[in-house]
């Protein structure tokens, strides 16, 4: 279940954000201070192109999704993307199933909530795992182009899926 996050997620959202295998599957890498993660947040949660949410796993918060770069006036479009507490899902054997909800609910959101015609995001190239994933979702990559994030040099891919493209489970 998505739900609004709130100022008693943001500690949360921090410690799942740094967990080693969220930060190589990030264009940014390196370990975000809790002053830089504050201040994102105070940015974020007032901010109308924006959506932070919390995703609960038998009531258990254990992901954050962002949706941004919202535009409502004309096409409806927007970016997204997500982070799990990789830790605890692995310990409990639950990483899988809780992807899979964890994506399922962010399109539902995406196209059914704020209505988008088209969601945007992107993949690292070499997450291969993610990039068959979205595939299987449907969505369509772009032409990669390097970055220098955290002196390190990395493929971005774009990625779009439209509203009639959806695949629905």
């Amino acid at each position: 279940m998505l739900r609004d996050a709130t100022g008693d997620d943001v500690n949360l959202m921090l410690s799942w954000r740094n967990q080693d295998v969220n930060r190589q599957a990030s264009k940014t890498s390196h370990v975000i201070s809790v002053e830089e993660h504050r201040r994102w947040w105070a940015a974020v949660r007032t901010d109308p192109s924006r959506r932070v949410l919390t995703y609960l796993h038998d009531g258990v918060p254990c992901g954050a999704v962002t949706f941004f770069d919202l535009r409502f006036d004309g096409p409806r479009t927007g970016s997204w993307g997500f982070c799990l507490d990789a830790e605890g899902l692995a310990e409990r054997g639950e990483t899988l199933p809780v992807w899979l909800a964890v994506t399922r609910a962010a399109l539902g959101y995406a196209f059914d909530v704020l209505t988008l015609d088209r969601l945007d995001g992107e993949v690292l190239a070499h997450n291969t795992v993610v990039r068959q994933m979205n595939r299987r979702l449907r969505f369509v990559e772009g032409v990669g182009r390097t970055e220098v994030h955290d002196g390190r040099e990395i493929t971005v891919i774009p990625i779009s899926l439209e509203r009639g493209n959806r695949r629905r489970h």
